[in-house]
């Protein structure tokens, strides 16, 4: 698929939203991606999620035990890649402020790919690594849908993204003018209790 191809689902979806938007990572955005939108569409996000799992493959990276994805925001496409691959899902949580793999078990050695929905700076990324290796995992790599950095994300490992679509983000202090004339809306759901 085309990064086109990717844009178009995500717009016939009502995915992409206009605004003042707070990302996870507490940076500022004109843009989000409202990728729940898409996932309410089986048929959608079996075309996005079976494109990634080319994708995946292409890469090369050998052999895959498992795709883990972070909750929540990862679990439909990391699922969804999964079954197109052949190979199980898992996700990890917040437990304590950690993530952690709590209802699963994965064997020392496991070869791992973490499956996001869409990546801003990589630090959901980051931390499953992290998690995953604790775990003694052997983590091949990241993918992603969607990576609004258009490559300066930081996961830790290669990532591999199914379209690049580079966004404005800002941080909070350090708004343009027509940004910071509208209300802040925090459509995601990382903070939430």
């Amino acid at each position: 698929m085309t990064k086109d191809e990717v844009l178009a689902v995500f717009r016939e979806s009502g995915a992409i939203l206009e605004g003042h938007f707070i990302l996870s990572s507490g940076l500022r955005s004109p843009v989000f991606l409202q990728k729940a939108r898409v996932f309410q569409y089986p048929e959608r996000t079996e075309i996005l999620c079976k494109a990634l799992a080319e994708r995946i493959r292409a890469a090369n990276l050998g052999p895959i035990d498992y795709i883990v994805s972070p909750a929540l925001g990862g679990i439909i496409p990391g699922y969804e890649t999964a079954r197109h691959l052949g190979v199980p899902a898992m996700w990890v949580e917040r437990e304590g402020g950690e993530l952690r793999l709590r209802r699963f078990n994965l064997e020392k050695g496991a070869r791992v790919i973490v499956v996001e929905d869409i990546v801003s700076t990589g630090l959901s990324s980051r931390e499953t690594v992290n998690a995953l290796r604790a775990m003694g995992a052997v983590v091949v790599g990241c993918a992603c849908l969607i990576d609004r950095s258009a490559g300066e994300a930081d996961c830790g490992v290669p990532l591999i993204a199914l379209a690049e679509y580079k966004v404005p983000a800002y941080p909070a202090d350090a708004l343009p003018p027509e940004l910071a004339a509208l209300p802040a809306v925090k459509p995601g759901s990382r903070g939430l209790a």
